[in-house]
């Protein structure tokens, strides 16, 4: 890496030690008992609350706009014609979806272990398992890419029509190049998080947009490329989001510490490193194919299409405000994971409360929004009566599923700073799988609620899943987590000593 003289390495560590010093001052804020609990609590919450804006304002607009992306695909595919609208949405929601979810899912490993190793002051490990993820998820990308090449006949074998799988098959092949995007993107992502730098993601994700909608408009309408180019403009917006990250990296000078650049070491450790990431996966994509499902079962119902707009009108309101959930689930598995690399038990739990209580907050107010608006609210999406009125019906269950998704994301963000992954997975497949479906099944069918049987099947999974993770995170033992991470840290640095022999 070449040497660097005295003055110039404590410039390069400013950003790190100044991070710690804010950390061990809330600690120390905690753990004062000659000042009084209000004042404490004050303090406390102050220091916390700046933390977490900091830290999910600038991750909400990221996650975003990266749906802003998709959707606008969606739009200008739209506007092509009919054809091309049911085969960007198939593309979109039955293919990319599938990936997306997997490939965050996996990269949602390193937020465990880039946080744990930040707090504890581990910088260097830093890179390595930026590395050591984007090997795995590109080797994942691969797999990805069959199922790609192949998804005209996948989708026919599902049951779609052979004219909307092939034009959905084209706008897929455009779509290739997007998924080694997500291979390098989100372990950069949970790398920069996990050093509470998400502003930088922010700006390059907004100026992309900009960029993304003039190409998308250059190549679909000018150039005339139809569905591939529109497909493959989106693949480009990624690569251009991935490139401005990574020179970030190389060129700011909060990273110089954790990134010492590339290194065989990347490739050691991989089948426990996949281990943590599976457990990752599993436990975000049970979640996303569980709305897909449901989906599903609707189209099944005696009248599909009200049952279909209804409940897609209501998914999409939820999908807006779940992303302001995610954001706070990246604030909260970046604050426990530091925390606790930092051996801070007292402020780790602080942070639960703090985190939960402001989602919780934020949900309820969108939840009493949406049942205010609830006669009305259809007419964004389309001009139905019939669809206002079912929308209307189904929108206490809707304000009902917002308050839950207030408190459950921001719990599963805790679990992957704890790097309790697999716990979760096996918690979603109980719920989702054991409780949710089957119960939404039976409602709907068997009792004749239609859509809204199906709705409150999901509702009782969710229900139960956020009462199981909120009982486990309160009873956690915040000292024995702190002596677990050091533990963990301490395993994933050994992996590389073999390495170190030759």
């Amino acid at each position: 890496m070449g040497s660097v003289d005295g003055h110039e390495q404590a410039l390069l560590s400013n950003h790190n030690h100044e991070h710690h010093d804010q950390q061990y001052e809330l600690e120390n804020i905690l753990s004062n008992t000659t000042l009084p609990v209000q004042t404490r609590l004050r303090k406390a919450l102050w220091i916390e609350s700046k933390y977490l804006f900091f830290l999910a304002a600038p991750a909400v607009v990221v996650y975003l706009i990266n749906y802003v992306m998709s959707m606008s695909t969606q739009i200008f595919s739209g506007h092509l014609g009919n054809l091309e609208l049911a085969a960007a949405s198939l593309g979109n929601t039955g293919i990319q979806i599938f990936a997306y979810g997997l490939m965050l899912g996996m990269g949602s490993a390193v937020e465990t272990l880039c946080g744990q190793a930040f707090g504890a002051k581990k910088f260097e490990m830093l890179g390595i398992y930026l590395q050591r993820s984007t090997v795995l998820l590109s080797l994942t990308g691969v797999v990805l890419t069959v199922i790609y090449v192949f998804s005209g006949p996948i989708l026919v074998f599902l049951g779609q029509a052979p004219n909307i799988a092939s034009a959905a098959a084209l706008f897929v092949y455009g779509l290739i190049p997007q998924i080694f995007a997500y291979a390098v993107n989100f372990p950069i992502q949970k790398f920069l998080q996990a050093q509470s730098l998400v502003a930088p993601s922010a700006y390059i994700s907004a100026a992309t947009l900009v960029l993304h909608l003039f190409l998308s408009w250059l190549v679909v309408y000018k150039v005339g490329l139809g569905l591939l180019g529109a497909s493959l403009v989106l693949s480009i917006s990624w690569w251009i989001i991935v490139i401005g990250q990574f020179v970030y990296i190389l060129k700011s000078e909060k990273c110089k510490n954790t990134w010492q650049g590339f290194s065989w070491e990347a490739f050691t450790g991989l089948p426990e490193f996949f281990k943590l990431s599976a457990a990752s996966a599993v436990m975000l994509c049970l979640e996303t194919w569980y709305f897909q499902i449901l989906v599903l079962l609707a189209g099944l119902l005696p009248h599909p299409e009200l049952a279909l707009d209804s409940l897609s009108i209501c998914t999409t309101v939820s999908g807006w405000v779940f992303m302001i959930s995610v954001g706070f689930n990246a604030a909260a598995s970046v604050r426990v994971s530091n925390e606790l690399g930092a051996r801070n038990p007292r402020s780790a739990s602080f942070s639960v409360v703090v985190v939960t209580a402001m989602s919780f907050i934020i949900s309820v107010i969108a939840a009493v929004v949406v049942l205010a608006l609830r006669d009305v609210i259809s007419y964004v999406f389309t001009e139905g009566e019939e669809v206002a009125a079912a929308v209307s019906d189904l929108c206490p269950l809707l304000a009902l599923s917002l308050v839950l998704n207030g408190i459950q994301p921001v719990l599963s963000g805790v679990a992957v700073g704890c790097g309790w992954q697999s716990f979760v997975a096996y918690v979603n497949v109980a719920c989702y799988y054991g409780v949710g479906i089957p119960l939404g099944a039976v409602l709907g069918f068997y009792f004749k609620f239609g859509a809204k049987g199906i709705w409150l099947g999901m509702l009782g999974g969710t229900t139960m899943q956020t009462i199981i993770l909120i009982w486990v995170t309160f009873r956690t033992d915040w000292n024995k987590e702190v002596e677990e991470a050091g533990k963990r840290l301490k395993e994933w640095e050994n992996m590389k000593e073999p390495l170190l022999l030759n």
